[in-house]
């Protein structure tokens, strides 16, 4: 397995600090000449957009530098836990410079599960986030088929077995826990509604069964060319119990109780 990693790895990622910020912008460039990976960012960044409740409040992007959700949410307030070229602000997400209640959202796609301390983003999210405001992010899931893919072809940790939702953090990328979300969302839901309960759940989209696998996602070459995306993307619709059963990645949405 190891030898096919090794095969299958991108030329521009080999020998790369991942908590570099220089790594994060090469992935913007990654991302952006990888035309099948882009249109999963385009189909992830338009749901996420969609999710979002009407103006009034600002919307803030966690863990923007390598992405472009901008040319879908205009007025996007972009941030990542290091200095990098296109992103509005430093910050993590355990301290955020917000007025309480001035955010109508807070987005994230594949940053949740790197938060080593959840609980604290969720102070603060409940601090920040209006009521009837939304938290979205796009993030691994737990099937049979992406607990193989995750735990033999991806350099992230995944552990869905933790007993606990905090880890030890190496760095802001390098530390993770990739069966995070399934954790907090799913198995461990009404532990979640008791510690805070101004967050109901109110959606868990899974996606993806084969899709960013073909990408070879920012990590590994490209196994399809961009203009296969179409009928891939259809062969997924078409196969419904596929995409229940076998997601590699969910579309989480939050809402804030009004009461």
């Amino acid at each position: 397995m190891t030898m096919l990693k090794t095969l299958l790895q991108h030329p521009l990622t080999r020998g790369l600090d991942i908590d570099d910020p220089d790594t994060t912008t090469l992935r913007r460039q990654i991302i952006a000449n990888k035309p099948f990976l882009r249109r999963i960012y385009q189909e992830w960044y338009a749901t996420i957009a969609d999710a979002i409740p009407p103006p009034h409040g600002f919307i803030l992007e966690l863990g923007s530098g390598a992405g472009f959700l901008t040319e879908y949410i205009p007025d996007l307030i972009t941030s990542d836990v290091f200095l990098c070229p296109h992103v509005d602000a430093v910050l993590n997400g355990y301290e955020l410079p917000f007025q309480t209640g001035s955010l109508r959202a807070i987005v994230m796609t594949n940053v949740f599960h790197h938060l080593a301390q959840p609980r604290r983003f969720f102070h603060e999210a409940t601090r920040c986030v209006r009521p009837d405001g939304v938290i979205v992010m796009i993030e691994p899931w737990l099937t049979p088929w992406s607990h193989w893919i995750y735990t033999h072809l991806h350099h992230e940790p995944f552990d869905p077995e933790a007993t606990s939702w905090e880890f030890p953090s190496s760095g802001p990328l390098s530390g993770a826990n990739g069966a995070l979300p399934w954790i907090v969302f799913q198995r461990d839901r009404k532990q979640l509604s008791l510690e805070f309960p101004q967050w109901q759940v109110h959606s868990l989209t899974p996606l993806m069964p084969v899709r960013y696998l073909l990408s070879g996602g920012i990590s590994l070459r490209s196994l399809m060319p961009g203009w296969s995306f179409t009928f891939w993307r259809s062969a997924e619709q078409r196969l419904n119990f596929l995409v229940q059963r076998s997601a590699m990645f969910v579309c989480i949405v939050l809402k804030r109780n009004v009461v």
